[in-house]
């Protein structure tokens, strides 16, 4: 649960913000993927099922093993077949993120169901989950920045623009935490209200796609 106290969303159980909850669970996670750095390692997540720091940790390990494939697969030696299942599993952890995003909507609805409205409210053009995806994927653009800066084979001029690219990077995650924070206090205070569309991604679908449907 959350209180709005001179408009700061404060946690109840450790007192810090949601942003900053979020941004030590995703810095967590991407630092236990490195560990190995095998998109193959299975996940040990650390927090108890059915939460939110659970799911959290989940959508960042989602987004570190997608980064990795998405490198992977663009190596211009791939074999074709190996090229076409590495596609396959980005496609299916696509469907992964997006299912785990709206999972956490639906945590924020649930918290925010006995929430009124004020007359003036209004809605945001996206839903906390969305803007909480981009934060997870921030915390990869700055650890492989970070790698990029300590970098001891590469040249100065790599390293210097490496190194301005990462303060923008950490730049952003500090502008859309407050962001994030901010949307949250609105929404707990009836200032901004939520509604959730299902992505609803037609592709994954054999009822949706004509590609899947016309081979019955």
């Amino acid at each position: 649960m959350y209180v709005c106290i001179f408009n700061i969303i404060i946690y109840r159980i450790d007192m810090t913000t949601f942003s900053e909850k979020c941004n030590e669970i995703f810095w967590r996670a991407t630092q236990d993927y490195h560990r190995d750095d095998n998109v193959d390692t299975p996940i040990q997540n650390p927090y108890p099922e059915h939460t939110i720091e659970n799911d959290l940790y989940r959508k960042n390990w989602i987004d570190a093993v997608q980064w990795h494939l998405e490198d992977i697969i663009r190596n211009p030696s791939i074999e074709p077949a190996e090229g076409m299942a590495i596609k396959r599993r980005i496609d299916k952890s696509n469907q992964d993120r997006t299912d785990l995003v709206e999972l956490i909507d639906s945590y924020f609805l649930h918290q925010y169901a006995d929430v009124r409205a004020l007359p003036d409210a209004v809605i945001n053009t996206e839903s906390p989950a969305w803007a909480i995806d981009r934060l997870s994927i921030l915390a990869l653009k700055i650890y492989h920045m970070q790698q990029e800066v300590e970098r001891t084979d590469a040249d100065a001029e790599h390293i210097a623009k490496c190194n301005a690219k990462l303060q923008v990077l950490l730049e952003q995650r500090v502008d859309l935490s407050s962001a994030i924070d901010r949307l949250l206090d609105d929404i707990e205070c009836g200032r901004r209200y939520m509604k959730v569309y299902r992505q609803m991604k037609m592709y994954n679908d054999p009822a949706l796609n004509p590609i899947l449907y016309n081979k019955k």
